[in-house]
């Protein structure tokens, strides 16, 4: 048996009363790479909801740029990263098609912010993933996330196709990376903080 999988009761919710426990949600449009980051970045195995694509899916989901893709996230993926003695993140990955959105909704509850991941070459598509989540009132950055012979876009570039305010964080990163994504998620995290200390101020 695989002991990765061989799971105590704190496996998914961490004990010690002095930790904060922060819901970060982690975004994006269809087969950006959301499951990927968690699955990476996560230090437990990762709760993953990912189905394998029918014709009837494939009909419905624009699988242009990623025809290779067989599987998809149906329900949501939930990954947890201790990054302090005092601090827990815990991760929420939610679907990227709109039949979805009712999974969106529940689970911006509670959320402190949003990471958004993008695919530079569709950047089109992650239009509705940021009205969402600025809708929902949420804080978040960009993280960029870099493919294979994806061709490299200026900051500023990005910025203006996403229309984005001058101090929403822009982050590039490889998902399966990990160092790369836990940099992009020390940006959130920094962001947030800045953004609590301004409003308490």
């Amino acid at each position: 048996m695989d002991s990765k999988r061989v799971l105590d009761e704190d496996a998914y919710v961490r004990g010690g009363a002095a930790q904060t426990a922060v819901k970060i949600l982690v975004v994006g449009h269809f087969a950006v790479g959301k499951t990927t980051f968690i699955g990476t970045i996560s230090e437990i195995p990762p709760l993953s909801t990912e189905e394998s694509m029918t014709r009837v899916a494939e009909a419905v989901d624009d699988l242009k740029g990623v025809r290779s893709k067989s599987t998809t996230t149906v329900a949501m993926d939930f990954g947890r990263l201790t990054i302090s003695d005092h601090v827990v993140l815990y991760l929420f990955g939610t679907p990227g098609q709109q039949r979805f959105i009712q999974i969106w909704e529940d689970m911006a509850r509670g959320a402190l912010g949003a990471l958004v991941l993008v695919d530079p070459e569709r950047l089109a598509d992650s239009f509705a993933v940021i009205d969402l989540i600025e809708q929902y009132g949420l804080s978040y950055a960009i993280a960029v996330n870099r493919f294979d012979h994806t061709p490299e876009r200026t900051e500023a570039a990005l910025r203006e196709a996403l229309d984005l305010l001058p101090d929403t964080p822009v982050v590039v990163m490889d998902a399966r990376d990990e160092n790369s994504s836990a940099q992009a998620l020390i940006t959130l995290v920094r962001y947030l903080q800045e953004r609590a200390a301004l409003e308490h101020a």
